[in-house]
């Protein structure tokens, strides 16, 4: 609604990561660094963390689209409670090499000889797992038994992981980490967008879908974003989205902060939660929703609306077969449009 409304040719904060909505804040700069300086040694394992909503995904799909195919060919997994076996499958299928019904050790066989085959065509293979606190420590064990691969003293494969906080800590924390932790050549954590980096932010989003100032923010809505959110970029998506929504529904012109309050407000309303009192400034700090409340108020909102949509689109599609189906078939009801 809102992108027909103010002229946009897409949405600008949708929450599925897309790289080409990349934004460089200071901590992004740092890890893409931090990843360059690894990916040029050649070997051993990369450590990216950051918190739920973080942007990792679309460093890492940044990441992708920077590297040069014909030099560097990137497997991406998306890990979860995989024990050793299903992940080798996975690596295999990513070197376009059939696993399945293979037993472990000729399936390490295969992955080797892949690995090979893409040295061959003068490459290297680094692969991307991402939400790596979801894998076991024996699978673990297994991409650092991967890594040792070889080719005339040089490493086939280079890792990079991708996980939460608690994955640093557990890498840090385990014995039976020890070997793997010594093949971290660089790890950086993503830090939260800071609070000048909002605005560059959410106008560049605006920007790539053909914003031309309508509507406007004031300098205190790009205050109050950050501010509840936090500065975690899918948080500030979800809560940019409403606003925008909202904007568009009551035909502003400008969003300040009252109008990014008001969409909170609803928000909380949404979710059962009454809007705050007035309180003293020293209350008011103490009894500030937290991030993951105010995403989850968020997300509530964001379904709501793409049921809403969902229905709205079927019962127009049900309206325009009737409408063409000609009068044989307007005699007969609708299927569906009284539930709609």
């Amino acid at each position: 609604m809102h992108d027909s409304h103010y002229g946009l040719t897409g949405r600008p904060f949708a929450l599925t990561p897309d790289p080409r909505f990349w934004f460089e804040t200071a901590t992004h700069r740092k890890a893409m660094a931090y990843l360059g300086y690894g990916l040029s040694q050649g070997e051993g394992f990369i450590v990216v963390t950051g918190d739920i909503g973080a942007g990792k995904t679309t460093l890492v799909g940044h990441l992708v689209d920077t590297i040069d195919p014909a030099r560097l060919k990137a497997i991406a997994l998306v890990s979860t409670q995989m024990d050793p076996e299903d992940l080798l499958r996975l690596v295999a299928d990513g070197l376009d090499v059939a696993g399945q019904g293979l037993s472990k050790a000729e399936l390490l066989k295969r992955i080797e000889q892949g690995l090979h085959a893409t040295a061959r065509e003068g490459r290297r293979t680094l692969l991307i797992v991402d939400e790596v606190q979801a894998l076991p420590t024996d699978s673990l064990e297994e991409l650092r038994m991967l890594s040792n691969i070889q080719a005339g003293g040089h490493p086939l494969l280079q890792i990079v992981l991708l996980g939460q906080p608690e994955f640093r800590d557990r890498l840090h924390g385990s014995d039976r980490l020890e070997q793997l932790r010594q093949r971290v050549i660089a790890i950086h954590h993503l830090d939260p967008i800071e609070a000048e980096e909002i605005e560059p932010y959410v106008v560049h989003r605006l920007s790539l879908v053909g914003w031309q100032g309508q509507p406007a923010f004031t300098r205190d809505a790009f205050e109050a974003l950050h501010e509840a959110t936090g500065g975690v970029p899918r948080l500030v998506n979800q809560l940019a989205g409403r606003v925008m929504l909202f904007a568009a529904m009551d035909r502003l012109e400008t969003i300040d902060a009252d109008v990014i309050d008001a969409v909170i407000d609803d928000l909380a309303a949404d979710v059962h939660h009454p809007a705050p009192q007035p309180l003293a400034d020293a209350e008011k700090a103490a009894s500030a929703p937290t991030n993951d409340e105010a995403m989850q108020r968020i997300a509530m909102l964001e379904t709501r609306v793409e049921e809403q949509d969902a229905a709205l689109r079927r019962v127009l599609t049900l309206l325009v077969d009737w409408v063409e189906g000609g009068d044989g078939q307007r005699s007969e009801p609708v299927a569906g449009a009284s539930a709609a």
